[in-house]
């Protein structure tokens, strides 16, 4: 009888039997590995590559900088190719906060995302505040999709927190350009605007000189929003102190914060005056904000005076001593100044005995003079009242006039001008200006130069011309003062640019 066999592994058997196993393993894993990574029908990337330029607008020199970004890679395992509409805002947000830490102080362009070898454009659009809102130009609007891989859906980014920078930019340098979600107020919605601003209510039929927007060349100037302004100045004084080329600034100033205030009777001059040409003190409060917007006129900023001169009593400028009004401009956390319209040959007496230091009367004295001596008068009561940590100290550079064949007093017109200049009429800064600026220079107190001149002097449209009054006559006309809405509503623009910078 045979002897029955025993059903059993030696060691090498099992040694060479779980070889085998392991090495077929290994191997249908390594050519799924291969065919994974070799097959572009199966495995697809996208790269998303970030270009931040910097680029001088259409009038510009055309030269630009740029700033590359490594491309981001996003994985997609499947054979029609989509892109994760959470994820992929999520990673260019995150790269863009990122590279904006070293782009701080540039303008840069709308950003730019390139996905494979396609163009995919998504347009930053910039914010804007509640007053119309300006439309979108063709170029914005545009949002060019390339053909991605069989025509691939690819999300398009809304909006991308990123504003044009102005830091570096010159904001004097550009052009008007016409917009029609200009202006921002209108006579309808304004009650502030006294008779000789009011253009329209005087009869002025032609409108477009409302439409106009200030460009600067290589950046752009933030639109202005009143809710935001009224935010900066809540619980605080704002005050213009000038001539009434600033009562000029004030009032636009009124009507553009009143669009952003629901209940209007909530908006009252302190002592229920009505705005008119005679009175030149004003508090407007906003109790929505517990703020104030106020004007004080001072044509000068030093004091209008009287001395003797022989037998008479004349009017003289104490250009050593600060307008008596000084007082109501002390404690405010915003104010604006301004001189330089009264500053003339005619308005002075041509200098002859008018000018006084002390006791001293000055038989003769040169305007540029006097107003060099006013200005440091004025420099010194600020850097001796105003507190510069609670205070943030302006001066509005000089408006510029558009009399043609004569001056206001004779016979000077502006009435034909219905658009704005292609040049200016004048090619040298005006003196007043350099002077301003040379005394500012030597101040302790930090003031801040709104120059508006270059800017204003292109527009030779915005003045009320025979429009100043509603009996109007040709023989007497204002292209000194400006129409409201209009070019003072500019001015204001850049003021609450510069606030917002702080």
């Amino acid at each position: 009888m045979e002897r029955q066999r025993s059903f059993s592994f030696k060691p090498t058997r099992l040694l060479v039997f779980s070889f085998t196993i392991f090495s077929s393993i290994l191997f249908l894993s390594t050519f799924t590995t291969w065919l994974t990574n070799y097959t572009p029908s199966i495995h697809q990337q996208i790269h998303l590559y970030f270009n931040t330029s910097t680029s001088s607008s259409s009038v510009g020199d055309g030269e630009s900088d740029s700033v590359a970004l490594p491309p981001l890679t996003v994985h997609s395992l499947t054979k029609n190719l989509t892109v994760n509409v959470v994820k992929v805002p999520t990673l260019i947000d995150n790269r863009l906060a990122r590279t904006q830490k070293s782009l701080s102080g540039s303008k840069s362009e709308p950003v730019r995302h390139h996905v494979g070898a396609s163009n995919v454009n998504f347009t930053s659009m910039e914010e804007y505040g509640t007053s119309p809102e300006r439309v979108p130009s063709k170029e914005e609007k545009k949002v060019v999709a390339g053909d991605l891989v069989g025509k691939t859906q690819v999300p398009i980014l809304k909006k991308i927190e990123q504003k044009k920078r102005v830091e570096g930019c010159d904001l004097t340098k550009g052009y008007w350009v016409f917009d029609e979600s200009y202006p921002l107020y209108s006579k309808v919605s304004c009650p502030f605007i006294d008779e000789g601003f009011d253009c329209e209510g005087n009869g002025r039929l032609n409108r477009s000189y409302t439409k106009w927007r200030w460009q600067p060349k290589g950046c752009d100037l933030p639109r202005f929003n009143a809710t935001k302004m009224l935010e900066l100045i809540r619980g605080k004084r704002l005050v213009f102190v000038g001539d009434s080329i600033n009562r000029n600034q004030w009032e636009s100033m009124l009507c553009m914060l009143l669009g952003a205030i629901k209940d209007p009777t909530r908006v009252y001059e302190s002592r229920g005056r009505k705005i008119t040409k005679e009175k030149g003190n004003y508090s407007f409060r906003f109790l929505d904000y517990q703020c104030t917007v106020e004007y004080y006129v001072s044509h000068f900023l030093v004091h209008e005076s009287k001395a003797r001169i022989g037998q008479k009593r004349r009017s003289t400028l104490r250009i050593d001593a600060i307008d008596h009004g000084s007082s109501r401009w002390r404690g405010a956390d915003i104010v604006v100044f301004n001189t330089a319209h009264w500053w003339s040959h005619s308005k002075t007496q041509a200098g002859i005995y008018y000018y006084q230091e002390r006791g001293l009367v000055h038989p003769q004295l040169n305007v540029s003079t006097a107003f060099r001596k006013a200005l440091k008068t004025w420099a010194s009561w600020v850097d001796k009242h105003i507190n510069h940590r609670k205070t943030h100290v302006f001066f509005r550079s000089s408006a510029p006039s558009h009399f043609r064949g004569g001056d206001w007093n004779s016979g000077g017109h502006c009435t034909e001008a219905t658009l704005p200049l292609n040049k200016t009429l004048s090619t040298t800064y005006p003196e007043k200006n350099i002077i301003a600026e040379e005394v500012i220079k030597q101040m302790r107190t930090p003031v801040t130069l709104l120059n508006i001149t270059s800017l204003s002097a292109y527009r030779i449209d915005g003045h009320p011309s025979i429009y100043g009054r509603k009996t109007r006559s040709s023989r007497i006309q204002d292209c000194s003062h400006w129409c409201l809405p209009g070019v003072p509503d500019t001015w204001n623009e850049l003021l609450y640019f510069h606030l917002q910078s702080r």
